[in-house]
């Protein structure tokens, strides 16, 4: 008998020491099966939630990022160094081009075009270069109409130091001394010394002081307090301008660029994907006390006559930046934008900006 207990309990260990059996196997492959499965499921459906999570996340650091830029280049519009010497009523700070045409973009492609964004051109003097007054050979005032201007360097200023500050390609603002006039030329050649003075090419203006050239916008409205005849007690400022614009050549993708004077490789890409980007200005003058946003530049005027473009009247600026995440190309995915309709989600940042340099004497 206590043998045929000891064989029982050999063969059951025996038994148990095989493993598992195959009904055993199956039933563990099945749990597991169906485990992995709720596990797969449940991260493909919020895969797309965390990507979509991560993109509204990187693109509001993007635009919060362009327009912490935006907002600290436009503060300082007028801005510049003048070695002590008092420039009043400063006469532009910032330009703006407002493209009002509609439609801009195509909605059947998700693409922009050039019409759906403003530019920005943000005024300063290029504090590397003296100030110094305009004058021409054997008289004491010079017409911007010519293609020749001579500057006298402020001591202790040499002519030789001042020309080298100028360079082919430079943007110039001539302005009265009072800030009543102004115009602005473009340097064909690099500045020369002739005598006391330097010599300055560049393209001249219209009769009425008026630059088709002018990249910063300036010379543009002859009732912009433009001017052509600039004397010795005037001022030549060299100007360093930063624009903002859109560049829509890849229309699938804007990118707001921060754009620096021309030959300056310091150009740069502020943000992607842009779908909007407006300026807006409060003016004052005789008739508008300053209390809406306008968004056409072409209708500012002082309420005297017909102006256009006058930007010495600006006070306030507000700038909006709108971008989308990228488009998605699956044609499952039904989310559409309440913005523009499109399978990207939409963001956007408004500030509002007070240009400290700009004048700020409402008559």
């Amino acid at each position: 008998m206590k043998t045929l207990k000891t064989t029982m309990k050999t063969m059951t260990r025996n038994r148990r020491d095989r493993g598992f059996t195959l009904i055993e196997m199956l039933v563990a492959g099945a749990v597991f099966a169906l485990i992995v499965g709720a596990a797969l499921s449940l991260f493909a459906k919020h895969a797309p939630l965390f990507n979509q999570q991560q993109n509204m996340a990187a693109l509001n650091i993007q635009i919060r990022n362009a327009v912490s830029q935006l907002q600290l280049d436009t503060i300082n519009a007028g801005s510049g160094y003048y070695q002590g010497i008092n420039i009043p009523d400063f006469p532009v700070g910032l330009t703006i081009q407002n493209n009002t045409a509609t439609p801009c973009n195509t909605p059947a492609t998700f693409t922009y075009g050039p019409n759906c964004f403003d530019q920005l051109n943000i005024v300063a003097v290029d504090s590397s270069t003296p100030p110094s007054h305009p004058t021409d050979i054997g008289t004491n005032c010079v017409s911007s109409t010519s293609a020749t201007l001579f500057a006298n360097p402020i001591a202790p200023t040499t002519t030789a130091q001042l020309a080298a500050g100028f360079h082919s390609g430079d943007q110039l603002l001539l302005v009265s001394s009072d800030g009543s006039q102004m115009t602005s030329v473009i340097l064909t050649k690099d500045g020369s010394v002739s005598g006391a003075k330097v010599q300055l090419q560049h393209n001249p203006t219209g009769a009425n002081g008026t630059n088709a050239s002018d990249p910063a916008f300036i010379a543009v409205n002859p009732n912009n307090k433009l001017g052509t005849t600039f004397c010795n007690a005037d001022w030549i400022l060299k100007i360093s301008p930063i624009t903002y614009k859109v560049d829509t050549s890849t229309p699938s993708d804007p990118k707001l660029i921060r754009e620096q004077p021309s030959g300056s490789t310091n150009d740069v890409v502020v943000a992607e994907q842009l779908v909007g980007f407006k300026v807006g200005a409060i003016t004052w003058n005789s008739t508008d006390d300053g209390s809406t946003y306008n968004y056409d530049s072409s209708s500012y005027s002082d309420g005297t006559g017909s102006q256009a473009y006058n930007f010495s009247l600006i006070r306030s600026v507000q700038l909006e930046v709108i971008a989308r995440t990228n488009p998605n190309p699956d044609p499952s995915y039904v989310y559409r934008n309440g913005f523009d309709g499109g399978p990207y989600q939409i963001q956007s940042v408004s500030v509002v900006v007070n240009p400290r340099n700009l004048t700020m004497s409402n008559h």
